[in-house]
């Protein structure tokens, strides 16, 4: 069996235009490790030989280029061989939240028109998925399922060597779906792959801590260091405790985080965090959220000038800001490349003076153009000529830098006024016995809403009145006083997303519900 790459690419670069950079990691070392992960390890020969069966085993079944491939997957190498195998078929995939209910899933499946459907067996409520996933071909991983074929078997027996006509391509990912049914993010054209900005090599290793259907995970943790002969290690499931023995133990030199991460990161008591190694790291990106400055201080006082912010989402990139320029500009995102790169814009479409928050715009790459599909009427909604908003508040200052206030939806206004949440926030995760929070506005018949904070407290604390007028004057001490929380309610655990993100969105409807 062959599990060499094409003689022809002279590089990483170059291989990686056919969806093939994985075959010339193969070429040059198949024994090494590609993907660690707590479900079976993959060797770079082991995961090229299993691309090329999967991209013959797809064509055989009638999958054809821009045909949408769905998987429903734990993070696990088989998560990887497929994602490798639609970059190197010329499909399209689609990574599905695997806590959906199985309608939710075949709402994607359905939507999407994917021609087949990967099914881990070991998620709760996959036998549900199986039974009603409208997808021609429906395949079972680690497990069997009703009506599927088995992943082994669906393998065996198929030529490993590589593919002769390899095609590159894309993914057509779904949004969270905040506002009724997700939608799918669709490019027509294939984009190239990007620039090697962070250094991977055949010596780095990428920590994937966050699921792999979502859109930075995947497009950040687990394509880009594959594409550049690096290695990944998968977590299944997110501690700080197990991401510091993990950077240790695999001397890990990149890795992808969000805020939430940061703090809970922070919050180890301090000896843990003296003798925890990690020297290793070379670049740590994180984003999907506002990050409160002193969190983000903190972390680069612990693991040095190393951490990225970007700001990005599944439709799109807006900017990229290094640890050095960010000293410099606490708390921005960054600065567009263009000087039309981000535009920000009040409810009348109008373009506002610097310092001034308004609706962030995105300029789309020439190349990157998306629709959401079978939906032209949000399209139309999100997308205006070249720019794409997504709710965000924003401002850029006289240098052009672009600060994150809050999205549209979190905004609260109390008598008239606006107040950006995530402002409120970031002043009180610093108080000592907040272990994360979350500011809301809810109903109030003289104001129209005031300023809650629901707070999960820190392991040991005891919930008081006390302790929630102490809140309430540590806030009015830092920020103006219309800004801070009338009242404060605290919770065993706040409800996140997967990635860690608050839902916010379901606490406003609780309050509002119970108001």
């Amino acid at each position: 069996m062959s599990t060499g790459g094409h003689a022809g690419y002279a590089d990483y670069a170059a291989a990686a235009h056919d969806g093939m950079s994985i075959a010339f990691a193969a070429a040059r070392d198949p024994d090494r490790i590609a993907v660690y992960s707590e479900y079976g390890d993959r060797s770079y020969g082991e995961l090229n030989a299993n691309t090329n069966r999967i991209v013959r085993a797809l064509r055989a079944a009638g999958v054809a280029y821009g045909d949408r491939v769905a998987l429903l997957c734990r993070n696990r190498a088989e998560f990887a061989e497929v994602a490798s195998a639609t970059a190197r078929g010329g499909f399209w995939l689609t990574a599905v939240n695997w806590h959906l209910t199985p309608d939710e899933v075949n709402y994607v499946v359905e939507d999407s028109e994917s021609k087949a459907l990967f099914i881990d067996a070991s998620i709760p409520g996959a036998d549900g998925v199986a039974a009603i996933a409208s997808a021609p071909l429906l395949v079972s991983i680690a497990g069997k399922l009703p009506r599927c074929t088995q992943y082994d078997d669906l393998l065996a027996g198929v030529d490993g060597s590589d593919i002769v006509d390899p095609r590159r391509g894309s993914t057509m990912l779904y949004t969270s779906g905040t506002t009724g049914r997700p939608k799918g993010v669709y490019r027509e054209r294939v984009a190239p792959p990007g620039p090697n900005i962070t250094g991977y090599d055949e010596t780095s290793k990428h920590l994937v801590t966050g699921p792999l259907y979502h859109a930075a995970p995947l497009l950040l943790s687990l394509y880009p260091p594959l594409t550049w002969g690096a290695s990944v290690v998968m977590m299944d499931g997110w501690s700080p405790e197990d991401t510091l023995r993990l950077i240790e133990e695999h001397a890990i030199t990149h890795s992808h985080m969000v805020p939430t991460m940061f703090n809970r990161l922070n919050q180890l008591p301090d000896d843990v965090k003296a003798t925890a190694d990690t020297s290793s790291l070379r670049i740590v990106l994180h984003g999907a959220a506002p990050c409160p400055v002193p969190v983000k201080q903190a972390m680069l006082d612990w693991w040095g000038p190393i951490i990225w912010e970007y700001y990005a989402a599944t439709e799109g990139s807006a900017t990229l800001v290094d640890p050095h320029t960010w000293l410099t500009h606490p708390g921005t995102v960054g600065k567009p490349a263009a000087d039309d790169g981000v535009i920000i814009r009040d409810d009348d479409g109008n373009e506002c003076p610097r310092g001034t928050p308004g609706t962030v715009w995105i300029k789309t790459i020439p190349g990157g153009e998306f629709e959401y599909y079978n939906d032209t009427k949000k399209t139309a909604e999100t997308v205006v000529d070249t720019h794409f908003s997504l709710g965000d508040v924003g401002y850029l200052d006289d240098e052009g830098f672009l600060y994150l206030t809050d999205r549209t939806a979190n905004l609260i206004i109390s008598g008239g006024v606006n107040i950006y949440p995530a402002e409120v926030d970031a002043v009180l995760i610093q108080h000592p016995a907040v272990g994360d929070v979350a500011v809301i506005g809810v109903p109030d018949d003289d104001m129209g809403e005031s300023v809650k904070a629901v707070v999960e407290l820190r392991a040991g604390v005891e919930p008081s009145d006390d302790l929630a007028a102490e809140i309430i004057a540590f806030a009015r001490e830092r920020i103006a006083k219309f800004k801070c929380p009338r009242t404060v309610d605290f919770v065993g655990r706040l409800p996140r997303e997967d990635n860690g993100k608050i839902y916010k969105r379901r606490l406003r409807e609780q309050y509002r519900a119970n108001a």
